[in-house]
């Protein structure tokens, strides 16, 4: 038989109240309830104020739409964090639901990266700006390794490498709250190998080391087209919420048994883990803010424009569609490249013309898959006017990207 947890919670339940008798009972944990509590309510207010500023200034979706999943990060973490202080019995429950949100905000920052370095290609030659990004090194630890970015399979498996997170990080969450049930789980109990809880931790471990790795490769090729809206800051609002939900619960677990004593109704493991969702709602107040300074919606307002409507841009942040048309679509593509596809490989055209000049490379658009770009295409017939006089007119090359662009996807479809 497997063993199981021992549970982490006193038989002893307390009764009280915040009133008795007429009188306020604060205790410790009722303090740090009320603190929790109003910590998540104004985070609540102010995420609440810079969600609505870019609702009602809704100008451009393919942004917007994954700026406001990430801007739900701290209201989540606030809202869910107090709800395990209060509950805490059902702790591991409401830590797992938190967590999986991570995975959420990462793939949404990397969808934004790529949309921001889309929208500069209309301020420069496209072409040219791929032929500056020649072969380079990859970053600490694969540096005696190089990479070509116009390569078509790199860049998917970059996009790859972060939105394989948001399959992974729910499924562990999931698993872990299946093991929860069963009590099998055992995250207060330390590392072994008779619980779930080291091989679920693994498992996340080397996920989200692979997505954050595909990150900062992505801002190293690109953080030219980056400058000046604020890659760093917009990554840091992101990062500094799992470093310090990750690093303040290994503190609090080490500090169990050394400093963190039991109580009648409190366990070491109850105290430990109230003591860590009451800092990550005071935390969470910082963040928003944070927040609302690096994803500013001040570059989204039109002098004159009329106010969009909150409803649509609601709906568009919490439809994950594009999120399972990237995946798909990647997948789509590396299986087309162990088929051996000609153009899963060389990123080139097996036509006539392109063959003619098989020494340019891919422009921007189509290294990173966005629509609209320089690719080279083949003449077509023209029957404009009536004529019909098979005359062929070489399909030109966009001028610029306008606001609809997309990120298109491997096609899933061919």
């Amino acid at each position: 038989m497997a063993p199981t947890c021992p549970s982490s919670n006193t038989q002893a339940v307390d009764q009280g109240s915040f009133w008795s008798s007429g009188n306020a009972n604060w205790d410790a944990h009722r303090i740090g309830w009320a603190v929790a509590g109003g910590c998540a309510a104004l985070t609540l207010i102010i995420s609440c104020v810079s969600i609505s500023q870019h609702c009602r200034n809704y100008n451009k979706p393919s942004e917007q739409r994954q700026i406001l999943r990430i801007l739900y990060m701290p209201l989540i973490y606030a809202v869910i964090s107090f709800l395990s202080y209060r509950f805490f019995r059902s702790y591991t429950y409401y830590s797992l639901v938190e967590s999986a949100y991570e995975a959420v905000t990462l793939s949404a920052f990397l969808l934004l990266l790529i949309e921001y370095v889309a929208d500069t290609a209309s301020e420069r030659d496209a072409l040219k700006a791929m032929e500056r990004k020649d072969k380079r090194r990859l970053p600490v630890p694969f540096c005696c390794w190089r990479f070509r970015p116009t390569k078509p399979y790199f860049m998917y498996t970059v996009k790859w490498s972060v939105l394989q997170y948001v399959i992974i990080l729910p499924a562990c969450s999931i698993a872990g709250i299946i093991c929860q049930a069963f009590n099998v789980l055992c995250q207060s109990e330390g590392y072994s190998i008779y619980y779930a809880s080291v091989y679920l931790d693994v498992i996340n471990f080397i996920s989200i080391s692979i997505a954050l790795y595909g990150l900062i490769l992505f801002y190293a090729l690109t953080k030219e087209e980056l400058a000046g809206r604020r890659p760093l800051a917009k990554f840091l609002s992101i990062k500094l919420i799992v470093m310090f939900t990750f690093y303040q619960s290994f503190v609090f677990s080490w500090l169990e048994g050394r400093v963190i004593k039991a109580t009648e109704y409190w366990t070491e493991t109850n105290i430990a883990d109230g003591l860590n969702a009451l800092a990550i709602c005071i935390e969470m107040v910082f963040f928003s803010s944070f927040m609302m300074w690096a994803y500013t919606v001040n570059e989204y307002k039109i002098e004159g424009a009329p106010k969009t409507r909150i409803w649509r841009p609601l709906w568009d942040s919490i439809n994950y569609k594009d999120f399972g048309v990237e995946i798909l679509g990647s997948l789509k593509f590396f299986v087309d490249y162990v088929r051996g596809k000609p153009s899963t490989h060389s990123g080139r055209r097996v036509d006539a013309e392109f063959v003619n000049n098989h020494n340019k490379r891919m422009d921007f658009g189509q290294a990173f898959g966005v629509e609209g770009s320089t690719y080279p295409r083949r003449p077509v017939k023209s029957t404009v006017g009536g004529g019909g006089d098979g005359e062929s007119h070489a399909i030109r090359p966009r001028s610029s990207y306008d606001e609809e662009i997309r990120l298109a996807p491997y096609p899933v479809g061919s």
